[in-house]
C-alpha cells in the first residue's frame, strides 16, 4: 500500500504533463464558443457614426456577414484594417462593434484609414462584447443571413487567413 502512495505523485505528474503536451497542438485562433449555431446577443446600442442611431442584432440580419471586433488601441487591428478596407471593396458585407473605445478616436480612425463596416456598433462599455465572449481585438464572427454565428476567429485576418481558413465559409453562407 505504502509503494502505492509513493507512485501517486508521479502517476498526477505523468497526466498534467500529457494534458500539457497536447496544449502545445492547440490553434489559439480556435478559441471555442459557446454561441456558435446560436444568434447574435441581443442588443442596442449607438452606431459609431451617427451616435443618434440605435443599432440592433436585427439590423444584421438579411445577409451573410463578418462581425469584426475593433478598436483605437488595437495594434493588431491597424494591421488587419487594409484587409477588410479590400474585402468590403470586394463586396464581403463586414459590421464593426467599435470595443471598449472612444468614439471621437473610433471616427477619425474610420475618416483616416477609410471605412469597410456596413454598420459599426459603438460599444463603449464592452457589453456586447462581454455577451459574445470576446478575449480582446481583433474578433471576428462569420454570421448567416439569420443572425446566427456559425464561426468565430480569433486574431488578424490577413490575406492568407482569409484565403486558407475564411473565404470558403463565407462563400458557404453565400450560397444558402
Amino acid at each position: 500500500m505504502k509503494r502505492l502512495l509513493m507512485l501517486l505523485p508521479l502517476a498526477i505528474f505523468l497526466l498534467v504533463a500529457v494534458f500539457l503536451y497536447r496544449g502545445l497542438f492547440l490553434d489559439p485562433t480556435e478559441l471555442p464558443s459557446a454561441l456558435i449555431g446560436k444568434p447574435l446577443p441581443s442588443f442596442s446600442l449607438p452606431s459609431v457614426e451617427d451616435p443618434q442611431r440605435v443599432v440592433t442584432a436585427e439590423d444584421i440580419k438579411g445577409k451573410p456577414a463578418l462581425v469584426n471586433v475593433w478598436a483605437t488601441w488595437c495594434v493588431a487591428c491597424k494591421v488587419e484594417h487594409p484587409v477588410l478596407n479590400k474585402l468590403a471593396e470586394q463586396g464581403v458585407v463586414i459590421h464593426g462593434v467599435n470595443y471598449k473605445d472612444d468614439n471621437a478616436s473610433a471616427q477619425k480612425w474610420l475618416k483616416d484609414f477609410h471605412d469597410p463596416y456596413q454598420l459599426n456598433i459603438r460599444d463603449e462599455q464592452g457589453s456586447l462584447g462581454l455577451d459574445l465572449g470576446v478575449y480582446g481585438a481583433p474578433e471576428t464572427f462569420l454570421v448567416d443571413k439569420q443572425g446566427i454565428i456559425r464561426h468565430k476567429y480569433v486574431g488578424v485576418i490577413d490575406e492568407r487567413v482569409w484565403r486558407e481558413q475564411l473565404a470558403a465559409l463565407y462563400q458557404q453562407l453565400v450560397d444558402e
